[in-house]
Protein backbone atom coordinates (compact mmCIF):
# COMPACT_ATOMS: atom_id res chain seq x y z
CA UNK A 1 0.00 0.00 0.00
CA UNK A 2 1.64 3.66 -0.84
CA UNK A 3 1.69 6.13 1.29
CA UNK A 4 -1.18 8.01 -0.70
CA UNK A 5 -3.66 5.48 -0.49
CA UNK A 6 -2.58 4.95 3.43
CA UNK A 7 -3.39 9.20 3.54
CA UNK A 8 -6.61 8.66 1.92
CA UNK A 9 -7.62 5.42 4.37
CA UNK A 10 -6.43 7.97 7.18
CA UNK A 11 -8.92 10.85 6.09
CA UNK A 12 -11.68 8.53 5.51
CA UNK A 13 -11.47 7.13 8.90
CA UNK A 14 -10.74 10.52 10.75
CA UNK A 15 -13.16 12.05 9.03
CA UNK A 16 -15.81 9.73 9.49
CA UNK A 17 -15.34 9.52 13.73
CA UNK A 18 -14.93 13.60 14.25
CA UNK A 19 -17.70 13.97 11.97
CA UNK A 20 -20.23 11.37 14.32
CA UNK A 21 -18.68 12.84 17.09
CA UNK A 22 -19.51 16.23 15.92
CA UNK A 23 -23.17 15.11 15.24
CA UNK A 24 -23.51 13.21 18.80
CA UNK A 25 -22.12 15.82 20.59
CA UNK A 26 -24.83 18.57 18.86
CA UNK A 27 -27.48 16.12 20.00
CA UNK A 28 -26.68 15.54 23.30
CA UNK A 29 -26.81 19.21 23.81
CA UNK A 30 -29.66 19.55 22.95
CA UNK A 31 -31.33 18.04 25.47
CA UNK A 32 -34.84 18.74 24.28
CA UNK A 33 -34.44 22.47 22.84
CA UNK A 34 -34.11 23.10 19.25
CA UNK A 35 -31.33 22.39 17.31
CA UNK A 36 -31.08 25.86 16.80
CA UNK A 37 -31.07 26.92 20.33
CA UNK A 38 -27.66 24.94 20.67
CA UNK A 39 -24.39 26.25 21.10
CA UNK A 40 -22.70 24.44 18.11
CA UNK A 41 -19.29 26.60 17.46
CA UNK A 42 -17.08 25.41 19.89
CA UNK A 43 -17.85 21.87 18.97
CA UNK A 44 -17.76 22.44 14.98
CA UNK A 45 -14.20 24.28 15.65
CA UNK A 46 -12.94 21.83 17.82
CA UNK A 47 -14.15 18.55 15.62
CA UNK A 48 -12.36 20.52 12.35
CA UNK A 49 -9.33 21.18 14.80
CA UNK A 50 -9.30 17.73 16.58
CA UNK A 51 -9.41 16.04 12.96
CA UNK A 52 -6.23 18.05 11.48
CA UNK A 53 -4.28 17.23 14.52
CA UNK A 54 -5.26 13.14 14.32
CA UNK A 55 -4.63 12.99 10.65
CA UNK A 56 -1.33 14.69 10.85
CA UNK A 57 -0.68 12.33 14.45
CA UNK A 58 -1.82 9.39 12.44
CA UNK A 59 0.58 9.88 9.62
CA UNK A 60 3.54 9.97 11.70
CA UNK A 61 2.46 7.37 13.51
CA UNK A 62 1.95 4.83 10.23
CA UNK A 63 5.28 6.07 9.03
CA UNK A 64 7.13 5.54 12.41
CA UNK A 65 5.55 1.98 12.57
CA UNK A 66 6.31 1.54 8.42
CA UNK A 67 9.57 3.58 7.73
CA UNK A 68 10.47 1.67 4.73
CA UNK A 69 7.46 2.69 2.68
CA UNK A 70 7.54 3.93 -0.36
CA UNK A 71 7.39 7.78 -0.28
CA UNK A 72 7.97 8.25 -3.69
CA UNK A 73 4.50 8.82 -5.95
CA UNK A 74 4.54 7.95 -9.77
CA UNK A 75 2.11 8.90 -12.02
CA UNK A 76 -0.85 6.84 -11.46
CA UNK A 77 -0.57 8.47 -7.59
CA UNK A 78 -0.90 11.73 -8.94
CA UNK A 79 -3.60 10.57 -11.12
CA UNK A 80 -5.80 9.07 -8.57
CA UNK A 81 -4.99 11.80 -6.01
CA UNK A 82 -5.75 14.38 -8.29
CA UNK A 83 -9.38 12.17 -9.89
CA UNK A 84 -10.08 11.75 -6.18
CA UNK A 85 -9.93 15.33 -5.14
CA UNK A 86 -12.21 16.16 -8.38
CA UNK A 87 -14.62 14.07 -7.12
CA UNK A 88 -14.52 15.11 -3.73
CA UNK A 89 -14.62 18.62 -4.44
CA UNK A 90 -18.13 18.47 -6.23
CA UNK A 91 -19.90 18.75 -2.55
CA UNK A 92 -17.73 21.85 -1.79
CA UNK A 93 -19.64 23.18 -4.55
CA UNK A 94 -22.76 21.34 -3.60
CA UNK A 95 -22.41 22.92 -0.19
CA UNK A 96 -21.65 26.28 -1.58
CA UNK A 97 -24.84 26.95 -3.57
CA UNK A 98 -26.85 25.07 -0.83
CA UNK A 99 -25.26 27.63 1.97
CA UNK A 100 -25.97 30.14 -0.15
CA UNK A 101 -29.60 29.60 -0.77
CA UNK A 102 -30.21 28.73 2.85
CA UNK A 103 -28.99 32.59 3.39
CA UNK A 104 -31.14 34.17 1.13
CA UNK A 105 -33.72 32.22 2.27
CA UNK A 106 -32.74 34.04 5.52
CA UNK A 107 -32.60 30.74 7.55
CA UNK A 108 -30.82 30.15 10.96
CA UNK A 109 -27.14 30.31 11.17
CA UNK A 110 -26.66 26.87 12.58
CA UNK A 111 -28.34 25.39 9.32
CA UNK A 112 -26.01 27.19 7.02
CA UNK A 113 -22.84 26.19 8.94
CA UNK A 114 -23.85 23.00 9.81
CA UNK A 115 -24.54 22.46 5.47
CA UNK A 116 -21.24 23.64 4.92
CA UNK A 117 -19.69 21.40 7.61
CA UNK A 118 -21.71 18.24 6.11
CA UNK A 119 -20.52 19.08 2.31
CA UNK A 120 -16.96 19.46 3.59
CA UNK A 121 -17.22 16.35 5.33
CA UNK A 122 -18.72 14.50 2.24
CA UNK A 123 -16.24 15.88 0.15
CA UNK A 124 -13.12 14.32 2.16
CA UNK A 125 -15.06 11.15 2.40
CA UNK A 126 -15.59 11.25 -1.08
CA UNK A 127 -12.37 11.81 -2.44
CA UNK A 128 -11.30 9.19 -0.32
CA UNK A 129 -13.18 6.57 -0.85
CA UNK A 130 -12.68 7.24 -4.50
CA UNK A 131 -8.26 7.42 -4.48
CA UNK A 132 -9.26 4.04 -2.19
CA UNK A 133 -11.54 2.12 -5.20
CA UNK A 134 -9.44 3.43 -7.60
CA UNK A 135 -6.19 2.03 -6.30
CA UNK A 136 -7.59 -1.50 -6.44
CA UNK A 137 -9.05 -1.00 -10.16
CA UNK A 138 -8.02 -0.91 -12.67
CA UNK A 139 -7.38 2.83 -13.20
CA UNK A 140 -8.60 4.38 -16.72
CA UNK A 141 -6.11 4.67 -19.54
CA UNK A 142 -3.23 1.66 -17.83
Amino acid sequence: MTLTEKRAWITLVVTVVTYAGYVVTVLRRADGRTLVDVPYAGPLLSTIGIAMVAAIVLEILISMVTPNASRVTDVRDKEIGRLGEYIGQSFVAIGGVAALLMALAEWDWFWIANVIYLNFALAAVLGAVAKVVIYHRPFPGW
